[in-house]
This record gives C-alpha cells, sequence and structure tokens, in this order.
C-alpha cells in the first residue's frame, strides 16, 4: 500500500475509534491486506492500537493474527497479554509456529508458561520445540512443516503427492531424504515439471546441496540465502536429519531485524524503543546509556584539566578544541559503520582484518591531512600565528590516525571477545578521540608554548 493510502486509512481508523464507530472500524479493517494492516496499526497510540485490534481480534481472528505477526513479537505480545491464557492459546494457533513461537516467547513468563501448558495439551508440540532451541537460532526461526519426500520415489510419484500436500510451508524447492530422514537432495520446482514422470528423483535432486544446521545462527542463515540467492533453505539437526525449513520471507524479518539492533546499539539506543514508546519507557532505556558517556567525558574533561594552565595563558586554544575532538569522533563513527557492516556482511575475517586496518589507516591519515591543512590555514589567518596553524594542523592528523585505529580494532577485538561490534560506538570510540584530541592539540600546545605567547 502507498504511503498515501495508508495515511487516508490511518486518519480514517482514528476518526472511527474517536466516535466510537465500531461496526465500521470493524469494517474497514477487513478489508486491509495484513502487512497494510499493521503499518496501519504501528502509526497509532497504544491505547488506539489496542481498541482496533481487540476490534478485529473478537471477529475477525485469523485477520487479526496475521497482521499480529507482521507488527513483531514485542508489540504483538502487548497487544495480547491482556487476553486470557486460554483465549491467546486459541489465537496464535491461526499462526505459523514459528510466528505462533515468537509471540510467545515475548509475553510475561508466567502467561508465556501457561499458554504453552494448554497447548501442548490440545495439539502438537511445534511451539514448544522450537523455543527450545537458542534465541536467534535457525532452530528458533524455521517452520518445522517442511515438505519433502523419499528419494525412491518417481517424479510423477512425487508430483502427485505435491499436488494431495496441505498446511506445508511454501514450497520453492522439493526435497528428498532417505529411509532415516537424513537430507540427501534437492531440486527446483521448475526442474521437476521438465522431466519424464518416470525420472527417479534421486537422479534430479543431485548437485551442490546447501543447508544449516538448528544451532546455525540467524545471520549467518540471512547471509548464505542472499550469497546464493535461495527462496529457502533447509534445517537440519546434528545428525543431518532434515527438521525445517527457512523461507526468504524469514529471512528478510532477520535482515531488517539485525539492521535495526546494528543501528539502535551503535546509538546506544533500546532494540524495543520506537517512535511511538512511551517517553517514560524510553527514558528508562537510554539514561543507562547516557550515564555511560558521562563518566566518559569526564575522563575527556580531565585531559583538559591537565592542560589548564596552558589554557589560560592561551585562551585561543579553548576555541579550537571542539574541532580537534569532534571531527575525531565523526571520523571514528565513519569507520566503525564501515567495520561493523563488514562484520555483519561477513566480508571481515581473521584472513583480511589487517589488510582493512592498514586501509582504514590510510584514509585516516589523509583526511588528516586534508582537513588539517584547510584548519591550520584557518587559524593562522583568524588568530595570525602560524603555530597555533601548526599544532592544530598536526593534531588533527594525528587524531584522524586514532579514529581510524580505534574504529577498526575495538569492533574487531570485541567480536572476538564474542561482543556485539556494535556496542563500541559510544563506549570506546568517542570517549578515545575526545580524550586523544584534547591531549594531542594541547600537549602540542605546551611544548610550542613559548611561540603562541600572539595568540591568546
Amino acid at each position: 500500500m502507498a504511503q498515501r493510502k495508508i495515511d487516508v486509512v490511518l486518519a480514517s481508523v482514528k476518526r472511527l475509534i474517536r466516535v466510537g464507530a465500531s461496526a465500521n472500524l470493524l469494517n474497514l479493517l477487513q478489508k486491509q491486506h495484513p502487512a497494510d494492516l499493521a503499518a496501519v496499526l504501528g502509526e497509532l497510540t497504544d491505547r488506539d492500537r489496542q481498541t482496533a485490534f481487540d476490534v478485529l481480534l473478537d471477529r475477525s481472528p485469523r485477520h487479526a493474527m496475521e497482521a499480529l505477526s507482521e507488527l513483531g513479537p514485542e508489540i504483538g505480545a502487548h497487544l495480547l497479554e491482556g487476553r486470557s491464557a486460554e483465549d491467546i492459546a486459541r489465537y496464535v494457533q491461526e499462526l505459523e509456529s514459528d510466528d505462533a513461537a515468537a509471540i510467545i516467547e515475548a509475553l510475561p513468563e508466567d502467561l508465556s508458561r501457561s499458554v504453552l501448558d494448554l497447548m501442548r495439551g490440545k495439539q502438537d508440540t511445534e511451539v514448544e520445540e522450537l523455543l527450545e532451541y537458542p534465541e536467534y537460532t535457525a532452530g528458533r526461526i524455521m517452520n518445522p512443516n517442511v515438505f519433502a519426500l523419499s528419494e525412491e520415489l518417481t517424479v510423477g510419484e512425487a508430483i502427485t503427492e505435491l499436488q494431495s500436500a496441505r498446511d506445508v510451508e511454501m514450497v520453492f524447492y522439493l526435497y528428498t531424504v532417505d529411509e532415516r530422514n537424513h537430507l540427501v537432495g534437492v531440486t527446483s520446482l521448475r526442474r521437476l515439471l521438465l522431466v519424464a514422470p518416470e525420472t527417479p528423483l534421486k537422479r534430479i535432486a543431485g548437485g551442490e546441496l546447501l543447508s544449516v544446521r538448528v544451532d546455525t545462527d540467524q545471520e549467518e542463515v540471512a547471509r548464505q540465502v542472499a550469497s546464493y540467492n535461495l527462496l529457502a533453505i533447509p534445517v537440519v539437526d546434528l545428525e543431518n536429519k532434515l527438521v525445517g525449513v527457512i523461507t526468504v520471507d524469514d529471512v528478510i524479518d532477520v535482515i531488517k531485524d539485525e539492521a535495526t539492533e546494528d543501528i539502535y546499539r551503535l546509538a546506544g539506543v533500546s532494540t524495543d524503543d520506537s517512535v511511538f514508546s512511551p517517553p517514560a519507557s524510553s527514558l528508562r532505556k537510554r539514561l543507562p546509556w547516557l550515564y555511560v558517556n558521562l563518566l566518559t567525558a569526564f575522563g575527556s574533561a580531565g585531559v583538559v584539566k591537565l592542560f589548564e594552565g596552558t589554557i589560560s595563558q592561551v585562551t585561543a586554544l579553548a576555541v579550537f578544541m571542539p574541532i580537534v575532538a569532534g571531527l575525531g569522533g565523526n571520523a571514528g563513527t565513519q569507520t566503525l559503520t564501515v567495520i561493523v557492516r563488514g562484520i555483519a556482511l561477513g566480508e571481515l575475517n581473521p584472513a583480511n582484518s589487517r589488510r582493512a586496518l592498514f586501509k582504514e589507516i590510510l584514509v585516516g591519515l589523509g583526511n588528516g591531512l586534508g582537513l588539517g591543512i584547510v584548519a591550520a590555514g584557518a587559524a593562522w589567518l583568524v588568530q595570525g600565528n602560524p603555530w597555533l596553524g601548526l599544532i592544530l594542523g598536526v593534531a588533527m592528523v594525528m587524531n584522524m590516525f586514532v579514529a581510524a585505529t580505534a574504529g577498526t580494532l575495538v569492533p574487531l577485538g570485541l567480536r572476538a571477545l564474542k561482543v556485539d561490534p556494535a556496542l563500541a560506538s559510544s563506549a570506546f570510540i568517542t570517549p578515545l578521540t575526545d580524550m586523544f584530541g584534547f591531549f594531542a592539540f594541547l600537549g602540542l600546545a605546551t611544548v610550542v608554548l613559548k611561540h603562541l605567547g600572539g595568540a591568546g
């Protein structure tokens, strides 16, 4: 749906909620595609979102739950948690097992346990089995309802089985298994339809077989699907038995979630903080990171205090200090962003990290020279002292070198320690460039203090 149409529907939903026209509201919501409905619900206030969702859920639960899965598990769980465990257990059965598992996990612990107990007593335990896999792994996001056939069948028999199949995940590929359910082959539907019906299935279900294990990280799953242009990828257990499939729609969600997580963490923001989160909630999630930044800011202030005597003799230094620190911080963030992206996409590994570091150092020195020359000239013209311009230019080159080095080594080091590299931004890079920038500029000024007498 185009944004303009979403805006029109959104305005209508708000008006119908305001006047209490529940019947008209239900009629409007039922006409929207689940993805478009999720976009509309996502822009409502918490209260209006709950009202609209409840109206739709009571009369059209399947449509409501499909929209809920598009909204994401956190928001979805929040919309459902006011219902009884019995109702939630009934509603989530409208979803695929992987979507249901994500929403149930996001519920409060007691409610989640009650829902699982009810589902265990009424139907198969697919959802519970998915929740046993570690979070952010292939096992957690796969759909266990995968279509596979014995490799002993013919193509004609396979087509007959396919035509009679019900309630399976979208069939992009046909997977073949042996008598012990080991994954042994795969073929495309196109190839299946182009060969003679009497052809043995094992003859066409060959070639390179790509799969992931249940414990594979979901980012690695997304990388493989993107690298090999797949529409789906099979999931096997530790014995290579076929246990599920991950389709491209799930991979898109993973990519979106991982990108959002990295962007938020680079800024020191919680991943569940959104545009319309309650102010108190956003404050609670952002303030701790700002406290960390406050502590590191005192480190920068301590460096400045070391050179308090120099600044008191040459007050012009205070004018140019923010230039060195500010540009160093920006350059460090640029390097950090490139390196974190390289790590996320699998482009950076121990074998080529040194080349990446060398490249970023060259870029940093180039930036330092280019900016330092301009800044030095400007400082000379403004203050009429070439020595002030010189130390400003040299300090910028030095700080750009530090920014490039830290922006590369810190995320690589965090990755080696099994810590998310995106956390490096506000916690390490900016304080480093601030402190070193001040130290380089004021330290050089102290060394040549006698030549700066006219710059005060």
